[in-house]
């Protein structure tokens, strides 16, 4: 059987988010079915990052034989020993380069052109991300291959809060737009809205701001919560409103939809792909319309609430990993 090597190592951080949930379900679930012999690259070596992924891997894919390498998150090795996938999961570091550390916008800004470029075939998380990856790098759209993601969030068996609330998950960066959701949201309060709304996430600076803007209407800032507590939050809002400018997939929504929690989301990136009708929708720039898209969810949350759980229900890592099968056999 041909031995697949899988870059597995965002998978073993301690709170993996993003392509390090991805790394964890999806190797768990290649684990599984256990179609092809793998080798999982838990660990880099003692060098940095960039040594070990493009000139300390190549020289163990080849010592182990690997007849295909498959990394996660964008840093595929340019020479190697057999074919190569990447997946990507967007181009965030390209518009919104303020989100990143000067060293990690730069070896993403210089890496993931040249993997793409490289590789064999490209996965991406949604035919946003492929659209983007195609137009941007000029890649071959034949050596694409669209693979969604699904629910990754065990449930964790809090209580959730006391209501109402209205809830956005996600860093508190520029890119996530909660400034217009807050704007949306005062201006609902002042309409005789009860809920509070509750941004959990990491802040990135953005808080100062946030809080002035809530004018001391009832914001929460609680800071990063674990999945046990953003489980709780989901099973407890109202409504998750996810106002951002930019995202690859959108994990988050099909989270609160496999929980039953309805959504309301900014018609901008890979959102409306990730929510289908399943979802109300605001452009991303306009309080007004953010504050409408809510109103129209709260009006709607049973419909709603049925509709997601009825999309998240068509997503599963078994299938994501199926699908991932199927693009290592194209090569194998």
């Amino acid at each position: 059987m041909p031995l697949v090597a899988f870059d597995a190592r965002d998978a073993h951080v301690a709170m993996p988010h993003g392509s390090g949930i991805y790394a964890r379900r999806l190797s768990e679930a290649l684990r599984a079915r256990a179609a092809f012999e793998y080798w999982w690259v838990e660990r880099g070596g003692a060098g940095p990052e960039l040594w070990f992924e493009q000139f300390a891997l190549p020289r163990l894919l080849r010592s182990r034989g690997a007849r295909l390498v498959h990394t996660p998150n964008c840093f595929l090795p340019l020479r190697r020993p057999c074919p190569g996938i990447v997946t990507v999961h967007d181009l965030a570091f390209h518009d919104h380069p303020r989100d990143f550390t000067r060293r990690t916008g730069w070896k993403y800004r210089t890496f993931t052109p040249r993997a793409v470029n490289s590789a064999q075939r490209v996965i991406c998380v949604s035919e946003f991300t492929r659209r983007d990856v195609c137009e941007r790098y000029g890649a071959d759209e034949a050596r694409t291959r669209v693979i969604p993601l699904a629910p990754a969030l065990p449930e964790g068996g809090l209580p959730p809060p006391a209501g109402p609330y209205l809830l956005s998950v996600g860093d508190l960066r520029p890119k996530k737009n909660l400034r217009v959701l807050v704007r949306a949201w005062r201006s609902l309060r002042a309409e005789g809205l009860p809920h509070r709304l509750v941004l959990a996430g990491r802040d990135f600076g953005e808080g100062p701001a946030l809080r002035a803007l809530a004018g001391g209407e009832p914001l929460e800032l609680p800071g990063f919560v674990d999945d046990a507590h953003v489980d709780a939050l989901l099973r407890g809002a109202d409504l998750l409103v996810h106002p951002g400018l930019y995202e690859g997939f959108g994990l988050i929504v099909v989270e609160a939809m496999a929980r039953g929690c309805p959504v309301a989301l900014a018609r901008a990136g890979a959102l409306p792909q990730t929510g289908g009708e399943a979802a109300e929708y605001f452009a991303p720039g306009d309080p007004e319309a953010a504050a409408a898209a809510i109103g129209r969810a709260l009006e709607r949350r049973a419909e709603l609430a049925a509709a997601g759980q009825a999309r998240a229900a068509m997503l599963s890592w078994d299938e994501t990993a199926r699908m991932t099968e199927e693009v290592y056999a194209e090569l194998l």
